[in-house]
């Protein structure tokens, strides 16, 4: 038997990737109160705050603030592949 698969999408930001629980730390009400879906840095005002961003920008945009806050090499990275599933990019391929 299986486990079941946890859905990432109640738990990441669905541009970015970001726990959600960690943009809460920083803002009491959890995430773009525009859209609970995207964290406040990806998303605000009812827009995405770049929204001519491609996926492989934000691809690298991950990686080196990943690397800037110490993540080891190769989580960053794993992390990064994951971003062309979640719900902004899913959509544009």
């Amino acid at each position: 038997m299986t486990k079941p698969r946890r859905r990432i999408a109640a738990t990441v930001c669905q541009s970015c990737g970001m726990p959600l629980r960690l943009d809460a730390a920083d803002r009491p009400d959890s995430g773009s109160p525009d859209d609970p879906s995207f964290c406040s840095h990806c998303y605000g005002a009812g827009k995405f705050v770049l929204p001519d961003l491609t996926l492989e920008q934000m691809q690298a945009r991950v990686l080196t603030k990943l690397r800037k806050v110490g993540v080891p090499e190769s989580r960053a990275r794993t992390l990064t592949r994951r971003i062309p599933s979640l719900q902004r990019w899913k959509a544009r391929t």
